[in-house]
């Protein structure tokens, strides 16, 4: 699908514990349609999926619980095991949630549409996007936070973190930054800022 024919898409990605459901929450709250990349790919393996069943068929019936869902920590123990298991896990789901994203993202009736991917810079999902929204914070507030959401060791996090593009990476490739290191009050602000900005530059897109 051509990207001249949807709404102006803006990317909103961050690293772990940044914020970003903090700052889609503040952006869904004035009515914009969100698209989340990680909801897409949980839906397309829901019980009853022709996804499913195939990951069922190719690796068996103990990737399932017992209720029929997926267990997700079943697979990734086998395709972290196993690079060709992986490939083949990657050539089934990363076509069909690329076609699922670009239905919804054709399909939102806002003015523009908030594209969440926790992983957007490494998946190379940028041409999805008409904007790159970056959540950004300082590394060990970054690593603070995650500890207090999630629990677990530094030492987990640590590795989560740097399986990700590095902070200087992602803050090059932005064309918005917000800073989630201060008060709630003062994200409150950059969301609204930036709210403004965005309706001009849909307003902007459409008129071309």
């Amino acid at each position: 699908m051509n990207k001249a024919q949807l709404p102006l898409v803006i990317g909103l990605t961050g690293g772990i514990g940044s914020g970003k459901s903090t700052v889609a929450a503040g952006f869904a709250s004035k009515g914009i349609v969100q698209v989340d990349a990680d909801l897409v790919a949980r839906q397309l393996v829901q019980p009853g999926t022709p996804a499913l069943e195939q990951i069922t068929a190719h690796f068996g019936h103990d990737i399932l619980q017992s209720d029929g869902q997926l267990d997700r920590q079943a697979l990734r123990a086998i395709v972290f095991s196993q690079p060709s298991a992986k490939a083949w896990l990657d050539a089934l789901l990363h076509p069909l949630i690329r076609q699922h994203m670009q239905q919804q993202l054709a399909a939102a009736q806002s003015p523009y549409v908030l594209f969440i991917a926790p992983l957007l810079l490494e998946n190379q999902l940028e041409s999805y996007i008409d904007r790159l929204l970056v959540v950004d914070l300082p590394e060990q507030l970054q690593l603070q936070r995650t500890l207090s959401r999630d629990g677990g060791s530094e030492q987990q996090v640590g590795s989560i973190m740097a399986a990700q593009v590095s902070r200087a990476q992602r803050l090059s490739a932005a064309d918005d930054v917000i800073d989630n290191s201060g008060k709630p009050e003062q994200l409150t602000a950059q969301i609204e800022k930036l709210h403004q900005r965005y309706l001009q530059l849909a307003q902007q897109k459409r008129n071309r």
